[in-house]
């Protein structure tokens, strides 16, 4: 008995619900004008869009990078560290996966990219410049905050807090909405960036300029440790040559000095032998640190990154455009959907207060 109970109120729920969806179609088809006039008008409202909205152009680089592991001269570490070297021997860092990603999206290598001097058009000016004049937010900034005359040459470090206010404004900008930086593949060390904005010029130097000032400082700080050790016993070297030509001089000097010595006068001799041991003392030394700095200029070129360009932006870049026929049918989709949206909820509104 309970059974066919619950059997009869399945059905009865099944047949109640596919009344209700029968009714609904019956009540979305008698408004069909309602909704047909809206599609007409949401495309009309995404046509008249198409025209207003302005095309993106998109500047695309593509670039390998290699970091060295160490493999190979991890067999010199205990050598050199004999020798007071630390010449590094594995991977490590500051920079490793995909923190080069976050380096290019930070507010150091954009600022720096936004004050960098250009040549668009056989004008030069800074970057910052080029996109305030494009998007006229110089007017902007008049009307609004009373910004009547601004500039971005000198030092940053030394601007104002109108300047950095407004360089702030534009890193968030460009790491929300103009830039991308990601992997092609995550198997994979190859980055692509983007840089999408209504000035195709502005596009391309922006991004050539952006990947060689993050692609530069990542080198230089990947090998800034190396070089300075490069640095230091190349200034060794030379120090230690220059004694070594003085202390060979004075022994010719020396010589000189008694040319026929007499052989039973032994202190004749002193002078010249003294110079000769300061000749081999420091043979010895030029020796050792020529040896350390070679095993130095190893480790730098090891640590060296290995960045290889693949693609740059050319003329003429890629154009995201909105057509017309799109603009016209996403529009009218979108006009439709909604007053179907509509429709639906105040009829189940009213089914709920009767």
């Amino acid at each position: 008995m309970d059974k066919n109970i619950n059997t009869d109120s399945e059905e009865i729920s099944l047949k109640e619900l596919v009344l209700k969806v029968n009714s609904a179609i019956a009540y979305l088809k008698s408004k069909w004008v309602l909704i047909m006039v809206c599609g007409v008008i949401g495309g009309l409202l995404g046509l008249a869009y198409s025209f207003y909205r302005k095309p993106l152009y998109i500047a695309t680089s593509t670039f390998v990078l290699e970091d060295s592991k160490g493999g190979g001269l991890g067999q010199y570490a205990g050598l050199a560290s004999l020798a007071g070297i630390d010449i590094g021997g594995g991977a490590g860092g500051i920079f490793q996966g995909d923190n080069i990603i976050e380096l290019y999206r930070s507010r150091v290598m954009l600022e720096k990219t936004l004050l960098s001097p250009v040549v668009i058009e056989g004008k030069k000016q800074l970057l910052i410049d080029r996109y305030i004049d494009f998007y006229k937010l110089r007017d902007k900034w008049k009307e609004k905050d009373h910004i009547t005359s601004i500039n971005f040459y000198g030092d940053p470090d030394k601007f104002n807090r109108k300047q950095d206010s407004i360089i702030s404004d534009l890193v968030g900008l460009f790491r929300t909405k103009i830039l991308g930086v990601d992997k092609i593949d995550k198997k994979l060390n190859i980055l692509k960036v983007d840089v999408a904005t209504n000035d195709e010029l502005f596009s391309k130097e922006f991004n050539n300029k952006l990947v060689e000032t993050v692609n530069n400082f990542y080198t230089e700080t990947k090998t800034k440790k190396s070089s300075q050790n490069v640095m230091i016993l190349q200034k060794q070297a030379d120090s230690v040559k220059r004694v070594l030509n003085s202390s060979i001089g004075g022994v010719a000097s020396a010589i000189d000095a008694a040319p026929n010595a007499n052989p039973s006068l032994v202190t004749l001799r002193v002078p010249s032998q003294r110079k000769q041991v300061d000749v081999q003392a420091n043979s010895a030394i030029y020796g050792e640190i020529v040896k350390n700095l070679e095993v130095s200029k190893i480790s730098l070129r090891q640590e060296t990154p290995l960045i290889q360009v693949i693609d740059k932006p050319v003329l003429p870049l890629f154009v995201d455009r909105l057509g017309k026929v799109k603009g016209f049918v996403v529009g009218a989709f979108l006009g439709c959907f909604l007053i179907i949206l509509i429709l639906s909820v105040r009829k189940i509104f009213k089914a709920i207060l009767n």
